[in-house]
């Protein structure tokens, strides 16, 4: 297991307390933005902000991981986070904050996001041997559903509740802190690559390297159709989930609120106990094959929604989506540590991170009018079975079959840049 590396005990300290941190910020957006008298167009504003800071700097923080040792971004990203969190809490506290102090916040937040995944998922395999990372990925599945979409909000609750949003905000600020002490406690890794000085401005120089990263996209198959897969089916099924789900239970089932978290809490109980399961089992052999399966699969239970009026359904409904999107993402997590050179691989990260977010904001949007026109029945029927078909395309189109076979994963072996590749790249 991963946990018996002392360098990676202390990233995963750090990993637990950003994420607490992280669902904080959540929870205590949401009542700032009500103590500040805000409705819905004010908290959209805020949540707006926080989406356009990880758009506009996830591919820059990919380019950052791999010219800058990962440990000093991580540093970076937390103590501004620290410093900013406390200086927004501070005027919390002292009545003196106003609803543009929180978007700033909000976009900072953002930023600092598009920044950390790459800069992490570059550092991890520096710090534990290939055969861990499974079972660390796994790991940080856990930590996702269980430490900051229950544990941050529920301790935010509870300070908001003793005190106000300012107190939650705080120890927001605390926790960014700590974790920037765990990661201070990280050896430091050099970087995986040869940096050329080719003479040209750092702007130019972060320009080029994140074309690197999309031309070894787009002469990669399978990072090529999966990152595709994601693109669609993120504009299939978010905006249902997140945006008609709550409806469904509401208008079909007569639920209200606390429905809707026992749907929210089976989803995040499915991801935890999955992403247990995948990380003590070996790589499937047929890894490229079962990820993009279980996140096909892993959308039917959608249509639960559009078919019952039945609470236990749809929370049994949750449990499935969040098990077989998160042993997916497990996966996927470790085959780009293990596949994609390390030279590479924040830029790659980065474009993950980046695929995933770039239709969000749309299929929100068109959720609502897409449910009116046709009704939440119909949408939820296409959102749960348009992405096992698109799936399977997927898997057939890019010959993953075939792929995974010549470049198996349970045997130890990494996959380093082929000739045309490296031709591409210098091109």
């Amino acid at each position: 297991m991963p946990l018996r590396h002392e360098a990676y005990r202390w990233l995963f300290a750090a990993t637990t307390l950003s994420m607490l941190g992280a669902g904080m910020l959540v929870v205590a957006f949401v009542w700032q933005v009500v103590e500040l008298r805000g409705g819905p167009n004010a908290l959209s504003a805020v949540m707006s902000a926080s989406a356009v800071g990880m758009l506009v700097s996830t591919l820059l923080g990919g380019a950052l991981a791999d010219r800058i040792p990962q440990k000093r971004i991580l540093m970076a990203v937390e103590l501004g986070q620290a410093a900013v969190i406390g200086v927004v809490a501070l005027l919390s506290v002292t009545d003196r904050l106003d609803l543009w102090h929180l978007v700033a916040l909000a976009l900072v937040t953002g930023i600092a996001a598009g920044m950390y995944y790459p800069a992490y998922s570059a550092l991890l395999p520096s710090l534990i041997p290939a055969g861990d990372l499974l079972a660390a990925n796994g790991l940080e599945g856990v930590l996702r559903p269980t430490v900051m979409q229950a544990a941050g909000p529920a301790l935010a609750s509870t300070l908001i509740a003793m005190s106000s949003p300012g107190l939650a905000l705080a120890m927001a600020a605390v926790t960014a802190t700590g974790a920037a002490l765990f990661i201070a406690g990280l050896p430091d890794t050099p970087l995986r690559r040869e940096l050329v000085d080719s003479g040209a401005s750092p702007v130019v120089a972060l320009l080029t390297d994140v074309r690197e990263g999309f031309v070894y996209m787009a002469r990669t198959p399978w990072l090529r159709a999966t990152l595709a897969l994601a693109c669609l089916m993120t504009l299939f099924v978010m905006g249902p989930f997140e945006v008609l789900v709550p409806f469904a239970i509401k208008d079909d089932a007569g639920g209200g609120p606390r429905e809707h978290a026992f749907v929210l809490a089976a989803f995040g109980a499915g991801g935890a106990l999955a992403s247990l399961v995948v990380a003590s089992l070996r790589l499937p052999r047929r890894y490229l094959t079962v990820m993009n399966l279980c996140w096909g699969l892993g959308c039917i239970p959608l249509v639960v929604f559009g078919l019952t009026s039945t609470i236990w359904l749809m929370v049994v409904a949750g449990f499935t989506i969040g098990a077989l999107f998160h042993a997916g993402m497990v996966i996927w997590g470790t085959l780009l540590q293990r596949r994609v050179p390390p030279a590479l691989l924040g830029r790659v990260s980065s474009l993950d991170f980046f695929v995933s977010l770039a239709f969000m904001p749309l299929s929100m949007a068109l959720a609502g009018p897409v449910s009116a026109l046709v009704g939440l029945t119909s949408t939820f029927v296409v959102a749960g079975l348009v992405p096992v078909l698109l799936a399977v395309v997927t898997i057939v189109v890019a010959r993953m079959p075939a792929d995974e076979i010549a470049h198996p994963l349970d045997v130890g072996e990494e996959i380093e840049l082929d000739s045309a590749q490296l031709a591409a790249l210098e091109e």
